[in-house]
This record gives structure tokens, sequence and C-alpha cells, in this order.
């Protein structure tokens, strides 16, 4: 095992923050391909939507579990092997592009980017105490949110110049530059191993779910981004199908969208010292107000600037909500960084998934009206969790 070398700390922080946004990459780089991907492959809407979905699950599914794992045997082997694997299917989801193995594929992606994120988080509760892990912790969303922001942009002109596998092999390169750099300048961070104790490990879990105010907390966070993931999900095919527009301009429309999301986190991040539920309330109650005036003036005029605004309103409200309910989970157990962490990142990604391809489903999502119509359902659901998590949190 190679311990990470005090004069690489600061590069291989670096390349630890870098790596947070890689789930998103991995999502949001391809969304202005997925009506392309729909004739190149010659299946329906939902069933290239999947591709995310079964992606999102198996983040999920992964993240609840893999904690553990990495808080007895390591962080740094195992995130090596995630992006080696990383690597390798997304070539192999290019080179041969079949509906069935892409799901297959993105299935152990999945699994691959699980580690590597959960990994990547713990590293800064292994390496950072007190006010400087608060700061490190309160970025991690707004880095997060670079990915909806470059992310489809890069894919919006990509898909137009070279066809959507480009994007595929651009995640391949991506993570293998990344993999050597790892190898080069980073190492081992964690100090305390657990014993890999089954009895104890499931113990642990379940007084963390126990802990209402934890539990409340991710779910919140996994129905704040659905709000997002839902207009990823149907407006390739509004912005391209209904308003006739191009892969590029769905991608500006991404990046806008991501943007808002990052403004919304810097947001929270500046006013960190503000009193918790005021300030998750305020912004949830303007979601709301938000959600009603796109189904009111979709009866009027609906175009992508009008969608694109409405939606650029919701996100910062939704980034806002994300990193100040995401770094009251993270620093809720600190002892068990890489469980908490994991169920953390694992229970809101499928909670994510579920609600945003069900509701998009449900409203079949075509139009501003309807997007407004499901993002209202959302938000009358996380409003209704908030006031209980805010119950149980004043009682801790």
């Amino acid at each position: 095992m190679r311990n990470l070398k005090e004069d690489h700390k600061g590069f291989s922080t670096i390349l630890a923050l870098a790596l947070i946004p890689l789930s998103g990459f991995a999502t949001d780089v391809y969304l202005p391909s997925l009506p392309a991907m729909t004739k190149d492959l010659n299946v329906s809407t939902s069933a290239v939507q999947l591709t995310l979905v079964f992606f999102m699950f198996s983040v999920g599914i992964s993240q609840i579990f893999i904690g553990s794992i990495l808080d007895s045997f390591g962080r740094f082997k195992i995130s090596i092997a995630s992006l080696a694997v990383f690597s390798i299917t997304s070539f192999i989801i290019a080179l041969v592009p079949n509906i069935y193995l892409i799901y297959a594929m993105r299935i152990i992606q999945g699994i691959a980017i699980a580690f590597i994120v959960i990994a990547k988080r713990a590293y800064f509760v292994d390496l950072f105490k007190g006010e400087k892990l608060k700061s490190y912790i309160s970025l991690f969303s707004i880095i997060w949110a670079s990915a909806p922001i470059l992310a489809p942009f890069l894919g919006g002109y990509l898909e137009h110049s070279f066809g959507w596998k480009s994007n595929f092999y651009f995640l391949g390169g991506l993570s293998l530059l990344i993999l050597v750099l790892e190898l080069l300048y980073s190492g081992e961070s964690i100090k305390e191993f657990h014993p890999f104790k089954f009895k104890a490990i499931a113990n642990t879990y379940s007084n963390m779910l126990k802990s209402a105010d934890f539990t409340l907390g991710f779910i919140i966070l996994g129905i704040t981004f659905a709000i997002v993931l839902m207009f990823n999900l149907s407006s390739p095919f509004i912005i391209e199908r209904i308003f006739g527009y191009s892969a590029i301009e769905t991608g500006y429309s991404a990046l806008l969208s991501g943007l808002s999301v990052m403004i919304g986190g810097i947001t929270a991040k500046s006013m960190i010292k503000k009193p918790l539920a005021k300030k998750v309330g305020t912004a949830i109650t303007i979601q709301l107000i938000l959600a009603l005036l796109m189904i009111f003036t979709s009866q009027f005029e609906s175009n992508i600037y009008t969608l694109v605004a409405f939606t650029m309103g919701l996100n910062i409200c939704g980034g806002f909500i994300y990193n100040i309910v995401l770094g009251y989970c993270l620093s809720r157990f600190s002892k068990n960084a890489g469980v908490a962490s994991g169920l953390t990142g694992g229970g809101a990604y499928m909670i994510s998934a579920l609600f945003s391809y069900s509701f998009v489903n449900i409203y079949a999502v075509k139009s501003q009206f309807l997007l407004g119509a499901a993002n209202i359902s959302l938000l009358l659901i996380v409003g209704a969790v908030f006031i209980i998590f805010n119950k149980y949190r004043l009682k801790n």
C-alpha cells in the first residue's frame, strides 16, 4: 500500500476535487445525443432514457454498500481499479453500439463511479478537520455542478461534429488521463482502518438509518436532484423535436441549467451561517412559485427561452438546497465517513432516478406545461419531507 506523500497532498486534493463531478459527466455529456441515439439504435425514447436510469440506480445501490469496504480496505487501490474499469467500458460502448450491451456497461460503470466518488469524498474527511473540512464539503456541490455545465455543452458539439459515440470516447480518454495522474501523484489517505466485520457494519448502517434526520436528508437530496434530472431527460426531445433546434442548442440549455445549480451552491456557501430551516424553506417556496408561473405562462407563450428561464430559477434554488442538506448529511457521522457518504449519495441517487424517470413518463413530459406540472408534484413532496426533517433535526 502506498501512502499519500505530504508533498503530493496539494495536487492529490485537486485530483480528488476533479473526480467529484465524474458521475455527472458520465450522464450529462451525452444528454444532447439522446434523440440521435434513439434513431441510430432504432429504439424508443424511454429505452434510451433507461441508460441514464440504470447507471444512476447502479451508482445508488453500490454507494450504499461500498462505504464500509472503503473504510476497511482503503481508498486508493480501489479507486485506481475503478477508473480503469470506467475507461474500458466507455470505449466498449462506443465500439459496440448495442442497447442491451450499453445497459450492461452502464451498470458496471455505475459501480465503478460509486467507488471513485465515495473514496474521494471520504478522502477529505480523512485529511481535514473543523472549518477547513466544512469549507471543502460546501465546495462539493459547487464542483459537482460543473458537470451539468460543461458536459452537455461539450457533448452538444461532439454530437454535432462527430456523432454520439464521440461522447463515450471522450469519457474513456478523460478517465484514462486521470488514472495516470492518480498513479503519479496520489496515494492512500485513510489513517485508521475499520475491521470488516459484518455484524459491526450492519449495526453502523442500522444506527444511521434509524436517525430520521439523516434518512430524510438524503430523501430531500434525491427529490431535489430529480427536478434537475427531469429537465435533463425531457429537454433534448422538447428542444430538438418540438422546438426544432439542434443538439448544440440542447447543450447550451443544459449548460445554463447546470450553471444555475452551481450558482445556487455558491449562494448557499456564502450563507453558511444562516439558519438552515429558514434558508431551505424559503428556497422551496420560491420553487413552488416558479413552477406555478411555468404552468401559467405556457398557456400564452412557450418556447426555448421560457423553458430555460424557469428551469434556471428552479435549479438555482435546487442547488442552494442541495448544498445545505448535503453538508448536513455528510457531517452527521464523521467517524464513519465512507458509510455516511455512501448512504447519502446512494440513497439520493436511487431516489433521483426513480422519481425523475417515473414522473417524466407519468406526465409524458413533452412541453413546458407538463414539465411544470411534474415539478409541482415533486415540490409538494419535498416540502412535506422537509417539514418532518426539520422537526427531527431540532431534536438532535
